[in-house]
C-alpha cells in the first residue's frame, strides 16, 4: 500500500485493485456523473455489467495492472490502469477515471504516477490513450507522465502516445516548475 497526499493536505490509500472490490467499483460508477462516464467509456455507459465488473477487478498485476485511491472511510476516489497491448511488450494503453466529488484534488496526479511506476517495474516503457479532444484536464494531465505525441483520431478524440521515463523524472516537481514557467504561469526570479 502507498499513500497520495492531496492538494489539502488531507491523504489517500492506493493500493492494486482486488476480485472483492467489484461492489464498490460498481457503486462509485453509479456515483459518477454522465460526463465522466462518457470522459472514460467514450460512449454513454449507464452500468457496468458482471462481465465488465469481472474486467476491471479479476487481474493479473503483469499485463493488466490498477490501482485504486480509498478515501479515509474506505470508499474508492479513482482508478488507473494499463493493459500490455498485445504484440508490443514495452507498450500498454492507460486510462483513468476520479470520483466527481474528487477531481481536481491531485488523486489524478497521485494514481498516475504510481501507476507509471509500476508500469515501469514491468516493462512498460510507453502509454497509449485515447481522449476526446476537449477533454484538456487528462490529455494534461498524462503529458506530465513524460514526451507525449498527441494526434487526431476523428470523431472528436485523440490518440496519445507518452514515453516514461526510466528514473521516473518526469512528474518532479523541477519538470512542473519548468513547463509552468515555459507556460507563462510562474516567472523565474529577477524576471520582470
Amino acid at each position: 500500500m502507498d499513500e497520495i497526499t492531496l492538494r489539502d493536505g488531507s491523504v489517500q490509500t492506493v493500493r492494486p485493485i482486488e476480485p472483492d472490490d467489484k461492489e464498490r467499483l460498481a457503486a462509485g460508477f453509479e456515483r459518477l456523473s454522465a460526463d465522466s462516464r462518457y470522459k472514460r467509456f467514450l460512449s454513454p455507459t449507464s452500468r457496468l455489467s458482471e462481465s465488465q465488473l469481472r474486467y476491471l477487478t479479476e487481474i493479473d498485476h503483469h499485463d493488466h495492472e490498477a490501482l485504486v485511491s480509498v478515501a479515509s472511510d474506505g470508499s474508492p476516489t479513482g482508478v488507473a490502469r494499463f493493459v500490455r497491448l498485445p504484440g508490443e511488450a514495452d507498450a500498454a494503453e492507460v486510462a483513468m477515471v476520479v470520483n466527481d466529488d474528487w477531481q481536481g484534488r491531485g488523486i489524478g496526479t497521485g494514481l498516475l504516477q504510481r501507476l507509471a511506476g509500476r508500469a515501469r517495474e514491468e516493462g512498460v516503457a510507453r502509454f497509449t490513450a485515447t481522449a476526446l479532444a476537449d477533454n484538456h484536464a487528462v490529455i494534461e494531465l498524462l503529458e506530465e507522465l513524460g514526451p507525449a505525441h498527441v494526434t487526431p483520431a476523428g470523431s472528436g478524440t485523440v490518440e496519445m502516445r507518452i514515453e516514461l521515463p526510466a528514473d521516473g523524472a518526469a512528474g518532479s516537481p523541477l519538470r512542473r516548475a519548468l513547463r509552468s514557467a515555459a507556460a507563462g504561469l510562474i516567472r523565474m526570479r529577477g524576471e520582470r
